[in-house]
């Protein structure tokens, strides 16, 4: 009988993989990426949707969001969901790096602690930009943060704190600086991992949020490597003479040679690919001309091309679903949809701000006629390029006090500033970071209704931080004030 019990107490109760290797460590980081999207949820609290009125579709978290509503929808697509998918990509990341302690580290670990670091870094940034309000040095000790959990988890209920938006930041940062120096690239898929580019656009981006203008300009050229021009996405020459379905390929390939300008990927459970052209605030015929008029500032035409009949359908190519069967014979499964994450057209328009920021405008200038030349049919940089003195006058705001980010922008700068956030607004159309820019800069947000009616999201506006989960908040994480 003891040996039956001694053979019983020898095994692991859940039947859990042991991991004892640095190939099992690999597979563990696979999931260490959250796999939920948050465009479905962001881009229609931006000034990039319009409302097209009853006929569209009705999508509950599309015209909840438009409104700037709480919503604690669970299903996929929702806020809910990418804050428990994104702390569970946390918990992979966390057991990442329990195991290589446990197995004593070395050399042979470090590129694996490397990732699990930025994996760590990057989901609690992503959830401290969605959840709290951004980073403003001289609030950041007050403003409600997230919790930053750098154990796995190791209890049922735990008690948990959110801390504040500092020491979220200071945690981000040391993951960032310490895994930043690990990472190699000897990934067998690289565009789903950190590689040492995309840990480089994470941290440009970073560093961006936080004002640090020579650390986003170092970062952003390590992360394009000293090439630009030929890894920025080439709507001109790539994507122009192709048919939807191409385009969109060609937008989400995970191919260094067919997309060079895709750092980043994740595969995420979405139905979004069914109603991201369709959802009733989307794209507006209003919202087209806006965001992309036939000719661009240059004067000549755009390469994008919106396809769709009407405003009910319209929509830029950059979507695809992927339909996982899990009952065969009942038809069922599970809808995925692959989403860029890091590219290298957000890299060197971090640059391009950064330039600016520090009075650096014939760079900012070149950075910002990189993106143009690439996005322009015809371009011919002899006589399209831009000048300082285009830049200042051609992208100066209309109203000067549009942008409001924690630090001062040099007058001679906004108009660079305007340039950068303009094309952002229409290069990542649809993809949500239009958000972040909106929230770092403080920009005011008017919604019109298909009657005119108008819905102000002002500066300082508390729905900004969107709200924390109610299953969030049953565990003791502490509500957004409203």
């Amino acid at each position: 009988m003891i040996s039956s019990c001694d053979a019983v107490l020898d095994e692991t109760p859940d039947n859990r993989t042991t991991i004892d290797s640095p190939e099992k460590i690999a597979e563990l980081l696979v999931g260490a990426y959250p796999e939920a999207a948050y465009a479905s949820f962001l881009e229609p609290m931006t000034d990039n949707a319009g409302d097209k009125g009853p006929s569209a579709e009705e999508v509950r978290v599309n015209q909840e969001m438009f409104f700037w509503n709480d919503i604690n929808d669970t299903d996929d697509d929702t806020p809910t969901n990418y804050w428990n998918d994104t702390y569970a990509a946390i918990a992979q990341a966390n057991q990442a790096l329990a195991s290589i302690n446990d197995l004593g580290g070395g050399s042979e670990y470090n590129a694996l602690k490397g990732e699990a670091l930025l994996c760590r870094a990057y989901s609690h940034f992503m959830l401290v930009s969605i959840f709290s309000k951004a980073y403003d040095p001289a609030t950041a000790n007050t403003d409600l943060g997230i919790t930053y959990i750098t154990e796995p988890e190791t209890v049922l209920l735990g008690n948990y704190e959110r801390g504040n938006v500092a020491n979220v930041y200071e945690n981000i940062r040391k993951d960032i600086e310490e895994g930043i120096a690990l990472i190699e690239d000897t990934y067998g898929v690289p565009a789903y991992h950190f590689t040492k580019s995309a840990a480089h656009a994470f941290a440009s981006r970073f560093y961006l949020n936080t004002g640090e203008w020579q650390k986003v300009i170092d970062h952003s050229t390590q992360a394009l490597g000293g090439n630009d021009l030929s890894v920025l996405r080439n709507w001109a020459g790539q994507y122009r003479p192709r048919t939807y379905s191409e385009q969109t390929t060609q937008y989400i390939s995970s191919s260094a040679v067919q997309e060079p300008a895709n750092l980043l990927l994740v595969s995420a459970s979405s139905p979004f690919n069914r109603y991201h052209f369709s959802a009733r605030y989307q794209l507006t015929n209003g919202k087209r001309d806006e965001l992309f008029p036939f000719r661009n500032e240059t004067g000549k035409q755009s390469a994008y091309q919106v396809f769709g009949s009407n405003d009910l359908f319209y929509n830029v190519p950059k979507f695809t679903e992927y339909f996982k069967v899990t009952n065969q014979a009942a038809s069922t499964g599970e809808a995925y949809v692959t989403f860029v994450l890091l590219s290298t057209d957000e890299v060197i328009l971090n640059r391009a701000e950064a330039h600016a920021m520090i009075g650096q405008l014939d760079k900012a200038t070149e950075d910002v006629n990189k993106s143009y030349a690439v996005k322009t049919m015809e371009y011919d940089p002899a006589t399209d390029a831009f000048s300082v003195s285009d830049i200042q006058t051609i992208f100066e705001p209309e109203n000067p006090n549009i942008y409001a980010p924690f630090y001062a922008i040099p007058a001679e700068s906004l108009s660079f500033i305007n340039a950068v956030l303009e094309l952002k607004r229409t290069i990542f159309y649809n993809e949500g970071l239009r958000w972040f820019d909106i929230k770092r800069h403080h920009i005011e947000v008017e919604h019109l209704d298909i009657f005119g009616n108008s819905f102000v999201l002002p500066k300082g506006d508390l729905r900004r931080a969107i709200q924390i989960p109610e299953a969030a908040q049953s565990f003791g994480i502490e509500e957004n004030p409203r």
